[in-house]
């Protein structure tokens, strides 16, 4: 029968094209669903709708699990349902294509049954150590500074100063650098496959052994070098010769890593070779063969292997039990076979003392040069103002004058804005000046002055002080073309790009008009293999649109209005995509925007009006970030004076005490700081425009209070303590080894939850001019894998497992027990 309302309905052909068509009705709080509309351009849904709608269906007996990939492939009731009916016909025939998207069976969680949380006298205890361990740590570091500084300050003359210096300085490298593979030799021995409960002691030995190694300050020179594989095979990794590590998650479990010869593993990949689950941690082997190369931004699991030969992609993963077999290329998350070649420069002969000669100069730089100029440094401040110099004597008393306070306050201001003022100078000149010896697109071999030159530009440039302090406003355009971004003609929003931009050369990058960015954007400028390298510039369409944590290589296939959805995989195959939105990894395509999105829109006086607003509200949102981070250098510089103060005899506990508190500081300030940025009030779920003051004052908190602090305390019972001071509502012994949660009080965990390093529940999303949040809440024993992005207005029921590197989009409902994952996730 035909519906008055203008749209004809047909009769259903089956039952079940009714009962979908009702339950999205339902979910639309509409009448009727025509079965041939197109969910998304004639009905008007948006995919928080249509995820709503497929947990409604999950809910339901007799109708097909559907995930929100099946509703951007078949987008109409009729389609969906023929494509269900047409997939249980071709699941009998099409089994080797399958088991590419489906995670295998994990051989661990296969023979495991669920373990029963710690006891709270567990998380106790376990807690108490690692504060005893960091105090003691603390006061040996606080002790051999000291007494380093009284041994360097009486030297004669500068000559004897700097030499003593080097040999301080040297000494106290070597013994870091040697300290973690020693406390692993007597902590753990050798690392084999195993379980260990969390929060016992044989977690505690696990996480010192952890901390250690992560915090050698080997990690911050020698990564992508040969000293960094040197490290990890003191570790007891097998790594073979000529295999190039550039990812900073530095591995833990050593024992269970082979690596073959002439393999390149990229920035910002997880390959430790443990995870947490359940409330336990799982250790198992990662077997990766000769001449392999993993991508960007990618995740192997515990039990996995590529073969000889073989490849996987930018922002992929593979889960536990996944082989890729040799030659063969693989990307996606969960990984599948591809044609896509990801090597994409060709090998340059790089010799076999090239490597060596190369991580030589770099201890050089670092025993004669930087530790020499931090140490020399200290001593000419504390020359400099003779005040200060008289603390380091026994017994002194001027912690209790009013003198201190006025000299940390100079010291204070003089460091901060010398350094904010000098640091906007140096990341324009400097790597301006170096990339002068850098061409695009021509070959160069590692190790090289060019190789020196293109890492000191990655670094210096993708400092983030300077993105924080502009992103989210108007100004942060400004700053991007300071650093030598080529972004045309701006179509300013106040809102172009946000917080966290990164970049490899920005003097490379070309951003189309009137594009805008989330956050997390990182452009990829360069192509690396074992032996070389080669920078190359970075065309970005206009009129798009970036989600969150997106990874854009050289030679993505996107052109202009395009909607990039967050973690979505920028393809590097097909034809070049105009106007469509792209979704997941690999990416497919979905509809660009819907009219939901361009309802809050505004007139272009309007707009102006308010963007003028905007800009003043954020003018004042940078005085208020740059006068909390000094006042909290000033805190920080008047506690280590008093820790100073109280050093000799029987004080140097005292001063050790003084020198934690300057750590801990740091997390009560900024929890402080948030709460009056909050306006001591809890978030609360909003749909609306970037131009609305809501949004400036959610802007205001995304940068003003710090972040990277919450790291310090991964794996440890302080954490928790730390999210539920920040607004979160957090259960009881919650393992959190490296989470973040970007609305703290729009967050929701349950008891016993395990969350995993790397791993992000953000409770907003921003798409054009339209922004939305709402509560996201985690059921208890659930777990959250590594690198896994949790989105707004999302359920996890009880023990639920969202495996690593998996999307959960907005609005979707896990059922208790069940196991999520991919990009989108959907049940495995």
């Amino acid at each position: 029968m035909g519906s008055l309302a203008g749209t004809l309905i047909a009769e259903p052909a089956t039952s079940a094209e009714g009962a979908l068509a009702e339950m999205l009705a339902d979910v639309m709080k509409i009448e009727q669903v025509p079965f041939d509309s197109h969910f998304f351009d004639e009905l008007g849904a948006d995919s928080l709708v249509m995820a709503k709608f497929c947990a409604r269906v999950r809910k339901s007996d007799g109708l097909p699990v559907m995930s929100m990939q099946d509703i951007y492939a078949h987008p109409s009731i009729r389609r969906l349902a023929q494509a269900f009916g047409i997939a249980e016909a071709e699941a009998e025939v099409n089994l080797d294509a399958i088991a590419t998207l489906i995670q295998p069976r994990d051989p661990i969680l296969a023979r495991t049954p669920a373990p029963a949380p710690a006891s709270t006298r567990q998380y106790l205890m376990c807690g108490a150590l690692q504060l005893l361990f960091f105090l003691g740590y603390a006061w040996a570091a606080a002790l051999a500074g000291a007494r380093g500084y009284e041994w360097i300050s009486g030297a004669k003359g500068y000559g004897a100063i700097y030499l003593r210096s080097v040999a301080f300085g040297g000494t106290a490298f070597i013994v870091l650098c040697t300290l973690p593979i020693l406390a692993k030799r007597l902590l753990i021995g050798r690392w084999k496959p195993e379980q260990i409960r969390v929060w016992s002691l044989g977690y505690f030995r696990f996480w010192v052994v952890k901390t250690l190694v992560k915090s050698n300050p080997l990690v911050l020179v020698a990564v992508g070098s040969p000293l960094y594989t040197w490290y990890l095979r003191a570790l007891g990794a097998k790594i073979g010769r000529g295999t190039v590590i550039f990812t900073r998650h530095v591995p833990v479990c050593t024992d269970l890593l082979t690596i073959g010869p002439d393999t390149v593993i990229r920035k910002d990949s997880f390959l430790s070779c443990y995870r947490a689950y359940g409330g336990w941690i799982q250790t198992g082997r990662v077997t990766i063969g000769r001449n392999v190369f993993i991508g960007e931004k990618t995740v192997l699991d515990i039990n996995t292997s590529m073969g000889d030969v073989s490849q996987l992609g930018h922002t992929s993963a593979l889960h536990s039990g996944q082989r890729v077999r040799t030659g063969e290329r693989w990307h996606g998350s969960p990984a599948q076979r591809t044609d896509v070649n990801y090597l994409r420069v060709s090998a340059k002969p790089c010799g076999r003392w090239r490597p060596i000669r190369f991580s030589a100069v770099s201890l050089l730089c670092v025993f004669f040069l930087y530790l020499p100029l931090l140490e020399g440094g200290t001593l000419a401040l504390l020359t400099a103002v003779p005040r200060l110099g008289t603390m380091l004597k026994p017994g002194n008393t001027a912690i209790t004058t009013l003198a201190l306070y006025r000299d940390a306050l100079f010291i204070s201001l003089v460091l901060f804005s010398g350094a904010v003022l000098l640091g906007l100078v140096f990341v324009a000149t400097v790597p301006r000046l170096l990339g002068v010896f850098i061409k695009p697109s021509a070959v160069y071999p590692l190790f090289g002055f060019r190789d020196r030159a293109h890492r000191a530009i990655v670094r210096i440039t993708g400092g983030k002080f300077f993105t924080r302090l502009f992103g989210d406003s108007s100004y942060i355009v400004h700053y991007l073309r300071w650093l030598g971004y080529d972004l045309g003609e701006v179509v300013q929003t106040g809102s172009n790009f946000g917080t966290d931009v990164g970049q490899e050369h920005p003097s490379l990058c070309i951003i189309g008009s009137g594009t805008m960015v989330a956050d997390g954007l990182v452009i990829v400028n360069s192509d690396v293999s074992a032996t070389s390298f080669r920078v190359s510039p970075v065309y970005i369409g206009g009129d798009s649109f970036f989600g969150n944590n997106i990874y854009y290589p050289p030679g993505g296939r996107v052109g202009n209005n395009c909607l990039i959805a967050t973690k979505a995989m920028i393809p590097l195959d097909g034809k070049v995509r105009e106007g469509v939105g792209l979704l997941g990894s690999p990416s497919f395509e979905i509809p660009r925007t819907v009219d939901r999105d361009q309802a809050v829109g505004l007139d272009e006086a309007e707009q102006r009006r308010r963007l003028r607003a905007k800009n003043r509200h954020n003018l004042r949102t940078i005085g208020i970030f740059l006068f909390a981070r000094w006042l909290h250098v000033f805190l920080i510089t008047v506690l280590a004076l008093a820790a100073f103060d109280s050093y000799g005899g029987f004080a140097q506990l005292q001063m050790a005490l003084l020198f934690a508190a300057g750590v801990m500081i740091t997390p009560v300030y900024f929890v402080l700081v948030e709460r009056l940025v909050r306006g001591l009030r809890p978030l609360r779920p909003q749909y609306c425009s970037i131009y609305d003051p809501y949004f400036w004052r959610h802007e205001r908190l995304w940068k003003v209070p710090a972040e990277k602090y919450v790291q310090m305390f991964n794996g440890t019972p302080f954490k928790t303590l730390i999210w539920r001071a920040l607004g979160a509502t957090v259960g009881k012994r919650v393992f959190d080894d490296g989470c973040h949660f970007t609305e703290r009080s729009l967050t929701i965990v349950g008891d016993d939850v395990t969350l995993n390093a790397g791993s992000e529940i953000q409770c907003h999303s921003q798409e054009d001019g339209a922004f939305k949040s709402d509560r996201t809440a985690i059921g208890h024993g659930c777990t959250i894998g590594v690198g896994a992005f949790v989105h707004y207005g999302v359920r996890m029921g009880d023990r639920s497992v969202l495996a690593p590197d998996s999307f959960l989009m907005k609005g979707e409902e896990i059922p208790p027990r069940a196991r999520w994952g991919g990009n989108p996730a959907r049940e495995m």
